[in-house]
């Protein structure tokens, strides 16, 4: 008797520390003061991601004005854009929260992560031009395709959002959600396949050759780094249309968002541009050293 007595008691003095700790937890989440911080926290993680590219791209216009723009400064440019608009979208998390119609945050919370793809698909469509140009290939049709696929996934959301704004049924937001989580599977399985191809390919070359090790590492880091980054994005984001507690509205988990937006978007950003911080010879720019 004694003994099932100190069980109960053992199991009651459980279950009030867990209803503690849940309850303190709550609590922490639902703090006002912390989700300003952990806003703020993301407002200055962008803008140093946004000031890096920026110098990176006044660094390359003054090492090599004549080339116009090249594939590496359209792709520092983009990051600029990328992360300066998703800092200023942080900075008026509160102001964005209150707009009407809901639609219209959608479209604020997706255009960056629209344009965070074109950014990094730039990245796959270079490593395709590298591959088949080595192995005798045209690459004619690879920018149109570039293109095309970019255009056809922009005007699918943009079609999402319309239907969104005319019947905002739950159905269209968990189909507009599962959209750009293919994207990113798609994304993700795109530099899978292309920078794995190079990455290979760079393999087979002399040991001796310059720089082979440096571009070998170099394709092998952002090959890894950009796989993940995607690929964390598409899981979120299936979690995110059918589960509440996954929801990635501004307001509705920041510390999720705040974690959520660190390890997809800033920590892979800053890291694709520590690694791609080589200028350009001043020698002519080809191809192949359209991104370094």
């Amino acid at each position: 008797m004694g003994r099932a007595l100190i069980d109960l008691y053992n199991d009651e003095l459980l279950m009030v520390s867990i209803k503690s700790v849940y309850d303190w937890w709550d609590e922490f989440c639902n703090s006002i003061v912390l989700e300003d911080w952990g806003f703020y926290v993301l407002v200055g993680l962008y803008g140093v991601v946004s000031v890096l590219a920026l110098v990176q791209l006044i660094r390359i216009q003054h090492r090599a004005p004549e080339y116009g723009w090249t594939t590496q400064k359209v792709f520092h440019l983009l990051n600029v854009l990328v992360n300066g608009v998703r800092c200023a979208i942080f900075v008026f998390h509160r102001d964005i929260e209150q707009l009407k119609p809901e639609v219209v945050q959608h479209v604020l919370l997706d255009v960056p992560s629209l344009a965070f793809f074109t950014t990094y698909a730039l990245l796959v469509l270079f490593w395709a031009e590298i591959y088949y140009q080595a192995r005798g290939v045209s690459t004619d049709c690879l920018r149109p395709t570039f293109y095309a696929i970019n255009g056809i996934i922009y005007a699918t959301q943009i079609v999402l959002w319309l239907i969104t704004w005319w019947k905002p049924v739950t159905a269209i937001v968990v189909l507009s959600k599962m959209f750009f989580a293919g994207v990113s599977l798609f994304a993700a399985l795109s530099f899978l396949l292309f920078g794995g191809r190079l990455f290979l390919m760079l393999q087979r070359f002399p040991v001796e050759s310059k720089g082979r090790r440096k571009k070998l590492r170099e394709v092998g880091y952002v090959t890894s780094i950009c796989f993940t980054c995607f690929l964390v994005r598409c899981i979120m984001m299936c979690f995110n249309a059918f589960d509440e507690a996954a929801n990635l509205d501004l307001m509705e988990h920041p510390i999720l968002t705040f974690v959520y937006y660190s390890l997809v978007e800033v920590l892979p950003s800053f890291l694709v541009l520590i690694i791609l911080r080589k200028l350009p010879s001043k020698r002519a720019i080809t191809p192949y050293h359209a991104i370094h």
